[in-house]
């Protein structure tokens, strides 16, 4: 069985790699990862935003059937513990920030089954699915956040169940130098080895202080011509950009992120070579969800606008899949639809393990072999209750319980510009689609956690939904104004 290396990114639009076609972005370690082994160019997460998104990833069940909504508010640490042992609140965060909630509790994740099938699981980096300090889902190396996201030279790290914020130090570089340290040690053990890699680039802050001097210089100057520079959409949440130094601000810290998190990405391929495990190796980047930085006008994912967008630009993620035993062809370009809940099935099918009935993902191995794969293959994803529905001709966007709906022709108009869902022409399309999308749902929804029963607004979740819940204000309420949400 080989050892398997996840590394996942924050933020990440599909777009945004050198060998994506971003010619701007200086990508050197994950074009290497292209060339030495596969890119998909149409790779979906299951929700547009983090914490639903990572928790499909490792669950392989949509939101409405694992039950976190949006991104995770509350619940992530014990606040009163750090009060009353007389410390300084680290992490600062949101006053609901109370106890921790284990959202995936009791829920399968494919970590579990890999433990089980002999696989010794480490994590460093980003967790955000509650309960940061306690180790969960099969790792037995546990290194963390205490919260979501955090300021790129003051985050607090998570091991052996303390908080340190460790000031003046780039949360990439620590994510990559245990990452190096989890290689050099796991690679001397008689067991094979998983190792998740969740960086926190490049989501937000994005200010010059942020990120290393070297990468904003480097994209200082640059003027961002691959990206759309147009008006911002009226529904924006996040402050006016269009017309403003903001745009410049905000796509140099969005490349310099990347570049510096890329830089780490090449340490982690040169760990595995100098151990002489490259080649035996499974190594993937993908990101946990996409995100538009100038597209449609929006800057921002899912949550970018309210009521919250499906577009291509935030569900479709980078995937990079590098194994020569998997990898005949090195620099294979794979056009198959797949969707993040797709892993959980892969990884059984790899190292011969289980998985739980009634999940909607299948292995995509068999497209890494040349086979055919799915006949009629949909991709769907969910916010709260905004659902989406795609083929490769047509998406349809459902917005419970009064829209507004959207229909957009993917072949005439890529760019989803166009909402056709009025044109009579495409009325008996709408109701068809309309009917997929809720027969999927009847069929791979817990309807205790049903999401188009959910007040999810973007702004935040609070603690489990259903009759989970712990508080009657499961979600925070939805923006008012454009200002700046998601977590920090």
């Amino acid at each position: 069985m080989p050892n398997i290396v996840f590394i996942l990114s924050d933020d990440q639009g599909a777009w945004a790699m050198h060998c994506a076609g971003t010619p701007e972005l200086y990508t050197p370690n994950l074009d290497r990862l292209a060339r030495e082994g596969a890119l998909f160019s149409d790779f979906y997460c299951a929700s547009p935003v983090c914490s639903p998104a990572r928790a499909s990833i490792l669950t392989g069940r949509m939101p409405s059937a694992h039950g976190v909504h949006d991104w995770i508010r509350s619940g992530n640490l014990d606040a009163q513990k750090y009060a009353e042992a007389g410390k300084e609140n680290p992490y600062g965060g949101y006053a609901d920030e109370t106890e921790p909630i284990a959202y995936l509790d009791g829920m399968p994740a494919y970590t579990d089954m890999l433990k089980d099938a002999g696989y010794t699981c480490a994590l460093s980096g980003k967790w955000h699915l509650g309960d940061s300090i306690r180790p969960q889902h099969g790792f037995e190396s546990w290194y963390t956040l205490g919260k979501g996201g955090c300021f790129y030279y003051h985050p607090d790290v998570v091991e052996n169940g303390e908080i340190t914020v460790r000031h003046g130090e780039y949360v990439t570089d620590i994510i990559t130098d245990r990452a190096c340290a989890d290689i050099d040690r796991l690679s001397k053990g008689d067991k094979p080895f998983y190792l998740s890699v969740h960086y926190t680039a490049p989501h937000a802050p994005w200010g010059a202080e942020q990120h290393p001097k070297k990468w904003i210089d480097y994209y200082d100057q640059c003027t961002f011509d691959s990206i759309p520079d147009i008006p911002d959409d009226p529904d924006m949440v996040t402050g006016p950009v269009y017309g403003t130094p903001r745009r410049h601000e905000n796509l140099r810290g969005y490349f310099a992120a990347i570049s510096a998190m890329d830089e780490g990405i090449g340490r982690i391929l040169d760990s595995l070579e100098r151990n002489g495990i490259l080649d035996d190796t499974l190594v993937i980047f993908t990101a946990d969800n996409g995100m538009s930085m100038g597209h449609h006008g929006i800057w921002g994912k899912g949550n970018g606008t309210f009521p919250c967008n499906m577009y291509d630009t935030a569900v479709k993620v980078p995937f990079l899949l590098r194994c020569p035993a998997l990898v005949q062809k090195p620099g294979t370009v794979i056009d198959a639809m797949v969707s993040a809940c797709d892993l959980y099935p892969t990884f059984a099918e790899l190292v011969g393990g289980e998985y739980p009935e009634g999940l909607s993902g299948v292995s995509f191995l068999p497209v890494l072999r040349g086979e055919a794969g799915r006949e009629d293959v949909i991709i769907v994803d969910e916010y709260g209750p905004v659902r989406m529905l795609r083929t490769r001709e047509w998406k349809y966007v459902h917005r419970y319980p009064f829209g507004p709906h959207c229909l957009f022709d993917l072949v005439n108009d890529p760019g989803e510009e166009h909402n056709v869902v009025d044109d009579p022409a495409n009325a008996q399309r709408v109701v068809e689609m309309r009917r997929r999308l809720e027969q999927f749902f009847l069929t791979y929804a817990d309807p205790t956690l049903d999401g188009s029963r959910e007040g999810a607004t973007g702004s935040g979740q609070l603690c489990r939904p259903g009759i989970y819940a712990i508080r009657p204000d499961v979600y925070a309420p939805a923006p008012t104004t454009r200002k700046e949400q998601d977590d920090p």
